[in-house]
């Protein structure tokens, strides 16, 4: 009797393989060998789902932003305004293991985006909807009255996002220098502010 393949599954130990090459090693040490290993499967294997490397990195990212908006969704179910943009922006902060590891696994891409257009691509929408959903949430909280100050909201949107990824940037690189109560305490702070 032939062995039954869950294509899903396996597709997803593939993506999951990359990633944590990705995080450990780095981007340019995720060549589909070193992900093949990982996930302890043949080239071929990769190669009977993965058009090539590229696919499988887009793949991975693309996987990692589909796990952190579910995560978020049921996090800010039924909130609005600056409850759930709390959520939102604390979300996207490298605060505990599960998110360092995202956080490491996107800023691995963004040198490599640079230089490559269709990675840029991906990382533009997905940075995107982030965008729109920061904007979304700052426009509920104006309607509600929860805004003191009378800024642009479109300039308040990249003051934040500018700030989670200085944020993330400054846990992963000097974790020595900015902790995680720290980088906690400033993103509240900015909050509290608005």
């Amino acid at each position: 009797m032939p062995k039954i393949v869950d294509h899903d599954e396996r597709r997803r130990e593939v993506l999951s393989a990359a990633s944590r090459v990705i995080v450990r090693d780095g981007i340019d040490a995720a060549t589909t060998r070193a992900i093949a290993k990982e996930a302890g499967y043949s080239n071929g294997v990769l190669a009977h789902y993965f058009a090539d490397k590229d696919e499988i990195l887009l793949s991975a990212l693309r996987h990692s932003h589909r796990r952190i908006r579910e995560r978020l969704t049921g996090k800010v179910a039924g909130m609005t305004g600056l409850a759930a943009l709390r959520e939102v922006l604390l979300d996207n902060l490298p605060l505990d293991a599960e998110r360092a590891v995202e956080t490491r696994l996107e800023v691995s891409f963004w040198s490599r985006s640079l230089a490559a257009e269709r990675l840029a691509e991906v990382q533009r929408a997905e940075a995107g909807e982030l965008r729109s959903a920061v904007r979304e949430l700052l426009g509920q909280a104006s309607e509600a009255g929860e805004l003191a100050a009378d800024d642009d909201l479109d300039d308040v949107t990249e003051r934040l996002l500018a700030l989670v990824d200085g944020l993330s940037l400054h846990l992963l690189l000097y974790p020595d220098r900015l902790g995680r109560d720290v980088a906690e305490r400033l993103m509240l702070q900015t909050l509290e502010r608005l």
